[in-house]
Parts: structure tokens; sequence; C-alpha cells
């Protein structure tokens, strides 16, 4: 009986302690979100209800209901903004001849999916969750995607400005903040670095170039690297870069061996996807007679680098290697 009554007693002072664990935690909690509307609620006792579902626009103007705490994302080519906010997707983008190379050192292990999102496959990866960036990659299919797991569509506009595709991704995934610092970290180092290149190289222009299936195509002034090289980092802009970026095409602009004669940059990019192939195009005497070739001063990355990419990893990266080039 004394046994009994010793047992009856430990419970019951167990279960005041705890009662009065519980309500610190919830008065902690309380005063920490003085003057939030949310106070009013009662405090949480259960870590789940930390995260609570919410329903967005997406850029399709679709109201998705995006789950509390998403666990099994799919964000096909937006590989980039995951990894800047910590967050590891169930599957990464790929093509038949690759995979985003350079953000391996934080997605390697993780299983590939098809760009064009086979549905097949997407539902055997069973996501809770799939962000898609251009509309066109759900053109006509939204609905059966949107049957697998809610499906948020980034919309053109915000898809092609990776700051604002950034913000947006670490919205519907609740990592607002993660994606403020992610890209206050990277505006500080761009501003570093822009500032290193105007002490070592002074007005001296570059251009990158991008040497694939003995063709080549430069990147345009205003997008992709090309932001990032005469926008953010300042590098005066070549003319021949100015002619190539007021013509029709992407990113990346397809030009003449004899159009490159007359570049008139200090320092020359190369993105050489033809390494393995012999890149016989770089043996030709007229890229020989190119002026930054003749100095001397051309920076070769393979394709497997982030040059070709955009986001605040790839961005860094490339940073990186600009430094590594022109700041002696």
């Amino acid at each position: 009986m004394l046994l009994r009554n010793k047992k009856f007693v430990f419970v019951l002072i167990s279960l005041m302690v705890m009662s009065l664990w519980l309500a610190a935690c919830g008065a902690s909690d309380n005063n920490k979100n003085a003057g939030n509307a949310a106070t009013n609620a009662p405090a949480a006792t259960d870590a789940s209800a930390a995260a609570e579902e919410k329903m967005l626009v997406d850029g399709l103007g679709n109201e998705v209901k995006i789950p509390a705490d998403p666990q099994r994302i799919i964000a096909s080519y937006l590989e980039d903004h995951l990894v800047a906010l910590g967050v590891k997707p169930v599957a990464q983008w790929s093509v038949p001849n690759g995979i985003q190379d350079y953000l391996q050192g934080d997605l390697a292990g993780v299983p590939t999916l098809a760009h064009d999102l086979p549905f097949e496959a997407v539902t055997a990866l069973e996501p809770d969750l799939i962000i898609v960036g251009m509309s066109s990659t759900v053109e006509g299919k939204y609905d059966q995607y949107n049957k697998i797991a809610p499906t948020f569509v980034l919309g053109d506009d915000i898809n092609n400005n990776w700051r604002e595709a950034l913000f947006k991704v670490g919205e519907v995934l609740g990592k607002d903040a993660e994606a403020k610092k992610a890209l206050e970290t990277y505006d500080a180092k761009a501003k570093e670095a822009k500032e290193k290149i105007a002490a070592a190289a002074p007005g001296e222009s570059a251009a990158a170039i991008w040497l694939v299936g003995k063709n080549f195509y430069m990147v345009s002034e205003g997008l992709s690297t090309g932001s990032l090289l005469y926008e953010e980092l300042g590098i005066p802009v070549p003319e021949v870069v100015k002619e190539v970026s007021a013509t029709e095409g992407g990113n990346w602009k397809a030009i003449s061996l004899e159009k490159l004669a007359e570049l008139d940059a200090d320092h020359l990019f190369l993105i050489n996807s033809d390494k393995d192939s012999g890149s016989e195009m770089l043996n030709d005497p007229i890229w020989k007679e190119i002026p930054a070739v003749k100095s001397g001063n051309v920076y070769e990355y393979p394709a497997s680098s982030s040059w070709l990419y955009g986001g605040t990893v790839a961005f860094s990266q490339v940073i990186d290697d600009v430094l590594e080039s022109i700041v002696k």
C-alpha cells in the first residue's frame, strides 16, 4: 500500500512539474509574440503546430494549398534556390546529357528527374509539393500534376528574375528569412568583388562565350551571367556584346567566329562544352587572332561549372572564377 502511495505521489508531482513547464513555455511564446494578433490564440503545445497549411495564389492564378511542412519536394530546375534555402528535394532536374553538376556538393545522391517531368516518374516519387518555374512546363497539364501533389507555378515573370524566384520559393516553403539572408550574403560578396575588380583591372572589359557543338554563343548583356558581369560586378561591356545582345535569341546568343574576331574585350571567359571532342574551333586561325586570345587573357571553364546557370549559388561560384582570373 505504501509503495502504491509513493508511486501515486511521484506521478502527481511529475504531472505538476510538466504543467508548470508547459505554462512557462506558453508564457514565453506569448511574450515573444506581443503585439501580434496571433497571441490571442491558445499557445501551441504540439511542435507540429508551428507550421500550418496556407493558401497561396501562383503565377497562373491558381489557389494552391501548401502543406504545413513539405518533406518530399520537387522543384525541377529551381534547385539552386532550394540549396540556398537549405532544402534537399526528393529528385533533381536532368537532361539526357547531364545534371546541374555545380550543385552536387549539396545534391549528391539525389535521384534525377527528366526535365519534362513525366507523370509516371513524378507519381513514383510520391511528392507532397511540386514547384514549377516556367508556365510552359505545365501548359495543358496542370490539373494532372495537381492530382499528384499541390502544384505551385512561379510564372514566367518571376521565374525569369532569379532574385524574385528565390523569394517566391522561400515564401512557398515558409523560409522567407532564409531567402533574405542568402541574398544579403550574396550581395555583400558581389559588392566586395566589384571593388576588387575595379582596383585590379580598372576600365578593362570582358565577355563570356560558350563553345558547344562547334558553335559559339555569347552571353547577353543583361541576362544570365551577363547581368552578373556587367551590372553587379561593374565590368565594362564590349561593343560586340552590345550588338549581339540586341539580336533575337535567349540568354546566350549565337555568334560567328568572324564576328568574334571583332571582339574588343580585354578578358574572355570560355565555357567549353567541346573539351572532350577536341575543341577544334579553338585551333582556327581566326580564333587565335582575337585580341584577348592573343594576349593570353582567356579563362576556360568546363560545362559542368556554374556559368550556364543562375541563382545565388551559381553566381557566387562565378564570382569566385572571375576573381581568380582577373584579380591576380
